[in-house]
């Protein structure tokens, strides 16, 4: 049936039907949630819509909230929810596992860290066989470089300058956004190198990037160069030849960038750099957070993109579809660097965790999902694409898979990044209209589109519809 709205914005575009019926909400009326909320919770965690979602319930890719209206989840909880909101083959796994055996340590044997850990590990290319599982992915980054620094003997570790790996004070060195930053000391032995971003860059053409949809910048490499790639090459030979010691000890990247809005990076480049790198002697570190468990849709991790072999990989968020775990997967060698002293985890790799992680896997491989992430991603990007060419203020699509980003300009010539507000009326008007999206970029000026990975072809029509009526109402207001 046809949504009606709350709302001045009204769309066209049809909802795509669902059968699902949530329970009627029975908890504490609205403005007594928001009273809470001021009161008891920590107001770091901010709310960013002007009117605050209180959500309910979710089924798959939908969310519904205390009314009962349902939105099409395009974010996923920041690209966690995997497979699906309560998807039932792992809530069914869960409940069994929460009347059989919730938490016992480490330092027994239970059959589902065991299970787990095979299931997982069988996925990886030699030599990343090791598994060490965690609680959240700033836990894995600041895992990583631990193990990394115990490994090489070496103490800098090199990142990418718009990179997001967690918020610990440890990670902190290596997230390059400045809004994550706060004005305390971290970052000892950390070094940032300029983004190889092909679209906002100094150099940048138009087949630099593993993309159905290239940028609007044109180039006159022939078949097997790219000049912005050597370029962004020569930088990073600046960044160690000037801001790091003979010897490091690993260079950490996200196969496309996340929180800075799915940002990529020319075919060529991660290859190279992690030569560079493992001849000063570093390992390479490669952040699955967001990338991993098929999302980019050709490959079941990131990495596998770029054609390379990382050291060390972090995992996290749809490891779990949005309980909290994360593992970091490595080699034997660089795992052992970490037993020569004592190091301990309560809840890491708990039974529970392990079942849930093995029944995400589980789901993805029953319900094709890497699959679907290619065939509706790719859709969805050449559909965002007519948009890109329709409208001025959308400066770059891009992405793969279920991974995408939506740059918001001025105008295509300056790329300058659209003002905050007016990037937040369009935002607003997509939730007005069902549609959840996400925000990211240095200036927030690019949309996240990372849905859970059971979104359909209708679902897409939907939301580029809402998307195109969201631009249209844009610039139809008065400047």
């Amino acid at each position: 049936r046809q949504q009606k709205w709350k709302s001045s914005v009204s769309t066209e575009a049809k909802m795509p039907p669902c059968d699902f019926v949530p329970e009627q909400y029975k908890s504490y009326p609205y403005e007594y949630m928001q009273k809470i909320r001021e009161r008891n919770i920590a107001p770091s965690l901010r709310m960013y819509y002007k009117k605050p979602l209180l959500l309910h319930q979710g089924h798959m890719q939908w969310l519904f909230d205390y009314e009962g209206q349902r939105y099409l989840d395009l974010f996923a909880g920041i690209v966690t929810v995997s497979v699906g909101h309560c998807h039932p083959k792992v809530t069914m796994a869960t409940q069994k596992q929460l009347a059989r055996l919730w938490h016992t340590t480490n330092i027994y044997m239970h059959p589902s860290i065991q299970e787990y850990a095979e299931k997982l590990t069988s996925l990886f290319p030699d030599p990343l066989k090791v598994v060490y599982l965690t609680n959240s992915g700033s836990e894995a980054n600041d895992l990583a470089m631990f193990m990394a620094r115990l490994y090489t003997r070496n103490f800098d570790i090199i990142s990418f300058r718009g990179s997001y790996h967690g918020g610990s004070p440890y990670t902190l060195g290596l997230t390059s956004i400045g809004p994550y930053k706060h004005g305390v000391a971290n970052g000892f032995g950390c070094s940032t190198t300029m983004l190889p971003d092909v679209f906002r860059g100094p150099w940048g053409g138009s087949h630099c990037r593993d993309s159905p949809v290239q940028t609007v910048r044109k180039c006159s490499c022939s078949e097997g160069v790219c000049h912005a790639n050597n370029q962004y090459i020569e930088q990073f030979k600046d960044t160690l030849n000037t801001s790091v010691p003979k010897t490091v000890a690993g260079f950490i990247a996200e196969p496309i960038q996340g929180v800075n809005g799915a940002v990529q990076y020319p075919r060529s480049f991660l290859k190279e750099a992690y030569q560079l790198v493992r001849e000063r002697g570093g390992v390479c570190i490669s952040d699955e957070v967001q990338t991993g468990f098929g999302r980019t849709g050709s490959h079941f991790w990131g990495f596998q993109t770029h054609d390379v072999v990382p050291d060390i990989v972090t995992l996290a968020k749809g490891i779990g579809n949005g309980f909290p775990m994360a593992a970091v997967v490595t080699t034997k060698e660089i795992a052992s660097s970490l037993a020569r002293n004592l190091h301990f985890n309560t809840f890491g790799g708990s039974p529970l965790a392990c079942v849930v992680g093995a029944a995400v896997l589980d789901a993805i491989e029953e319900d094709g999902l890497q699959k679907n992430s290619e065939d509706v991603g790719t859709y969805m990007l050449l559909e965002l694409a007519k948009l890109r060419d329709k409208f001025e203020i959308v400066g770059d699509v891009r992405g793969k898979g279920l991974m995408i980003g939506v740059e918001m300009v001025t105008d295509k010539d300056s790329c300058h990044p659209l003002p905050d507000e007016e990037i937040s009326q369009i935002w607003e008007d997509c939730k007005d209209m069902g549609v959840l999206i996400g925000r990211g970029g240095l200036y927030g000026q690019t949309f996240r589109i990372k849905p859970p990975m059971c979104i359909t072809k209708k679902d897409v029509d939907f939301a580029v519809e809402v998307f195109h009526t969201a631009l249209r109402r844009h610039m139809e207001r008065p400047a």
